[in-house]
């Protein structure tokens, strides 16, 4: 399997990660620098007044106390440096007392900085746990399927975004969704949660996957209210061994891996997003393909195919599907995310969701080596509305 593409600058940012357990002692090395010039060159009160740097960068790496020692440090080293170098009281005074101020300023900030950071570690728990509760865990065997799933949110400290996924296996098959809600930030997430919850009560209930889909229409309908938000998804079933069913509400078209090919699995009529259908009267519709052993499905967000590298080139997914496809689907999803971060230059400018289902092939025993027929072609496929 082809790997992603590596970047040679890529040694800078695990250089200054390894660096940074040395950054609490750089206020030590910065007053023992001033020590040094002092003994060397009997500057005077030259670099005395560099001693306020210490506390001033403890205050950043340090908490109140290891401020406080630095800052005691370099007034006892600046006291016995100037009565040494026989500088000026009143210059020696000013420098220590300025020293004093910043080491004051400096405990200050560490302790804002030590607050902010338990809130930022709180708020990141939090995130964890509705991560969990919104995007549960998918095992990597549901039924008859192998599945795989990554996700990326867009935001640098987020865990969960508007891009929505969720596997569940019922009484009536294994079914799935995979989504994409209007807009960014806390509404979004709401949002994605509410769809989330409501397909995985209705997947249980509603025999019919098109029930399942009105379900969450119609709580769509009685909490957006007068909103203009709206959800695209794709809506999967497999309700029986080689028949996969569909419904797609303005999402991207699922990507149909067969016998190598890699196919669109394009509406035979287009449905409005999840939220919309009030506005269009249009509902959505069934379609019901062939999926074999051997046959794979990828599902999956805007924010992978509207991914765009310095040249303003969309990444090119059915291609890069195609070429690492594997009978692995967690190396096969884990190959096109590192792709797709290395097309966008590291950072994702959108939510991405990737969801591959993979329907292993059946053992072959001898006697039926003989009996096995041709090569399906690529699929064809039904409507019911």
């Amino acid at each position: 399997m082809s790997q992603a593409p590596h970047h040679g600058h890529d040694h800078w940012p695990r250089r200054l990660v390894a660096a940074l357990p040395l950054l609490p002692l750089l206020p030590l090395l910065i007053v023992s620098a001033v020590v040094l010039v002092d003994l060397i060159g009997g500057s005077g009160m030259t670099w005395l007044p560099l001693l306020a740097t210490g506390p001033a960068l403890a205050a950043t790496t340090n908490g109140p106390r290891g401020v406080l020692c630095v800052g005691l440090l370099g007034a006892t080293v600046g006291a016995v440096l100037g009565v040494r170098d026989d500088a000026p009281s009143d210059e020696l005074a000013v420098v220590l007392a300025a020293l004093l101020a910043v080491t004051l300023a400096a405990c200050l900030a560490s302790t804002l900085r030590g607050r902010r950071e338990r809130v930022l570690a709180a708020v990141r728990s939090v995130a964890e746990a509705a991560q969990h509760a919104l995007l549960q865990p998918i095992p990597a065997t549901v039924g008859p399927f192998r599945v795989a799933v990554r996700y990326s949110a867009a935001a640098a400290e987020a865990r969960i975004g508007g891009d929505l996924y969720a596997l569940v296996s019922t009484p009536y098959g294994v079914r799935m969704i995979v989504g994409d809600v209007r807009g960014k930030g806390l509404p979004a997430v709401g949002l994605a949660a509410l769809v989330v919850g409501v397909f995985r009560e209705a997947a249980y209930d509603e025999p019919d996957l098109l029930a399942v889909v009105a379900r969450i229409e119609r709580s769509l309908a009685r909490n957006l209210g007068s909103s203009d938000d709206f959800v695209t998804a794709v809506v999967a079933g497999y309700p029986r061994d080689g028949h996969l069913e569909v419904v797609n509400c303005g999402h991207a078209p699922p990507l149909l891996v067969r016998d190598s090919a890699v196919v669109p699995v394009d509406p035979e009529r287009p449905a409005p997003p999840l939220g919309l259908r009030t506005l269009s009267g249009e509902t959505p519709a069934l379609q019901v393909l062939p999926f074999a052993d051997g046959d794979q499905l990828l599902l999956y967000t805007d924010g992978v195919t509207e991914a765009r590298n310095h040249a303003r080139e969309f990444y090119p997914l059915a291609e890069s599907l195609a070429r690492h496809t594997s009978d692995e689907p967690s190396r096969t999803v884990t190959a096109l995310h590192d792709e797709l971060l290395a097309h966008v230059g590291g950072r994702l400018h959108d939510d991405a969701a990737l969801l591959l289902l993979h329907k292993p092939t059946a053992p072959v025993t001898h006697s039926d080596r003989g009996n096995q027929s041709p090569a399906a072609t690529l699929p064809t496929s039904t409507q019911r509305c």
